[in-house]
């Protein structure tokens, strides 16, 4: 009897091991994302396996973004950390290094072809406390290269490494995750082409807040003017409300947008000086909340092209 007893007291001990190691093993990585989009790829690619927080949560601004001591200690506490890159992320330095963290980052944008950012915009992203992003890019590149959604199948390219390499386990898994995502973003881009196919090329032209969607522009062959420069951070001059105001006119511009994250009175001003009515909102920086009409990466792809030919086309 005893020594049956002290068998099960063992096996029961295994199992209880066994257990608590599979336990640790199902334990998700801890990711955090710089904001809403990206993190949005990385839950496509990680499933289960990943446990994502956003910096810049759905419906905020990264160019204004101030990291509170919790998002701090988030990100002391990451496994990894995906970015954008491309001087996007001002903030980004000093908060690695507030938070102490040592592990490894993903640059999203990395193998990207990035686009000089239209002459005049300000392309430096503030911090909000007068200091400026001293990012080797900063003065002249466009960081928003996820527009392109050829562009975001590098981005999952790069997620896909970052996590093989932060979870050598759960690497077939991302590979495969990886594969269906990048199947679904080429079918997106095709799409994107199609929809705006019909639509002549004197009749792509649309207003936005801010210099958000120069790789959209590029990709799909849209012209894009922008009401501000890159980063939402700096306020346009009168003179250079004056200029779209004439643009608007002599171009005959139909497509006014405002973005979910910035001011709308800008955009506002300009629609009563041009008798052009705003034609809703663009998502550009930015997710909505889970529910929303842009709560995906391919989803707000979707509904801004559907807003810009409706708008374009005179049928919003």
């Amino acid at each position: 009897m005893k020594k049956r007893a002290f068998t099960t007291a063992l096996t029961a001990l295994a199992l209880g091991a066994s257990l608590c190691s599979a336990a640790h093993a199902a334990e998700p990585l801890r990711v955090v994302a710089t904001f809403s989009i990206l993190a949005d790829m990385v839950r496509q690619v990680g499933g289960d396996r990943v446990a994502v927080q956003a910096l810049v949560g759905p419906g905020e601004d990264a160019h204004v973004f101030q990291p509170s001591p919790a998002q701090a200690r988030q990100v002391g506490q990451a496994q990894l950390l995906v970015a954008n890159g491309l001087g996007y992320e001002g903030w980004m330095a000093r908060l690695v290094q507030s938070a102490g963290y040592r592990g490894p980052t993903v640059q999203a944008t990395n193998g990207v072809r990035p686009l000089d950012a239209a002459p005049g915009d300000d392309h430096d992203h503030h911090h909000g406390d007068g200091d400026h992003d001293h990012d080797a890019h900063a003065g002249h590149t466009d960081p928003h290269a996820w527009q392109s959604a050829a562009n975001a199948q590098v981005y999952v390219k790069n997620i896909v490494n970052g996590l093989c390499a932060a979870d050598a386990a759960g690497c077939a898994d991302y590979r495969a995750r990886g594969e269906r995502y990048t199947a679904e973003l080429r079918q997106l881009d095709a799409d994107i082409r199609a929809v705006w196919a019909p639509v002549p090329a004197a009749q792509r032209k649309v207003i936005t807040s801010h210099a958000a969607f120069g790789y959209y522009g590029q990709a799909y062959g849209v012209r894009f003017l922008a009401a501000r420069g890159v980063s939402t951070d700096s306020e346009p001059s009168a003179k250079a409300v004056a200029q779209l105001v004439r643009l608007i006119r002599t171009e005959k511009v139909r497509a006014l947008f405002i973005e979910n994250i910035s001011d709308p009175r800008l955009m506002e001003q300009l629609a009563r000086e041009t008798g052009v009515r705003a034609s809703g909102s663009l998502y550009s920086d930015a997710l909505t909340k889970t529910g929303g009409d842009a709560d995906t990466y391919v989803q707000m792809m979707r509904t801004n092209t559907a807003r810009m030919v409706a708008a374009v086309k005179g049928t919003s």
